[in-house]
């Protein structure tokens, strides 16, 4: 648990600064895959809202559950997400553009880490 709250403090501390609306769902130890962790949780962009560039030290799953996202890695594509459009970034990924693509209505993803345990989730990348 403790953890989870140290993870949370990195997410939406780094996160405040764009407003974004993060929840926890989940944090679990991999059996059988020693020294990995999984943890799940829901971001909600505002209309037009962002995120600074940074990277994850993980495997890093997206699910979008409402409006559109943007998305891209640094040497990727950029693409534009719609509920039930998926999107995955690798530990080595940096991740350059992450947007709600509406400047009307909000957004919402889930994400899934696979990452090493007691590993900070996101690190800003200036």
């Amino acid at each position: 648990m403790k953890r989870l709250l140290v993870f949370l403090c990195l997410v939406t501390g780094t996160l405040a600064a764009q407003q974004a609306k993060v929840t926890p769902l989940m944090q679990k130890d991999l059996t059988g895959i020693p020294g990995k962790e999984g943890v799940m949780l829901t971001v909600e962009y505002a209309p037009g809202e962002d995120s600074a560039i940074h990277r994850h030290n993980a495997h890093v799953f997206v699910y979008v559950l409402e409006g559109t996202v943007i998305m891209q890695v640094k040497g990727g594509k950029q693409l534009t997400l719609g509920p039930g459009q998926t999107f995955y970034e690798s530990p080595e990924d940096i991740h350059v553009v992450s947007r709600n693509a509406s400047k009307t209505k909000p957004a919402k993803f889930l994400v899934f880490f696979v990452k090493d345990k007691g590993a900070p989730s996101l690190v800003p990348v200036k």
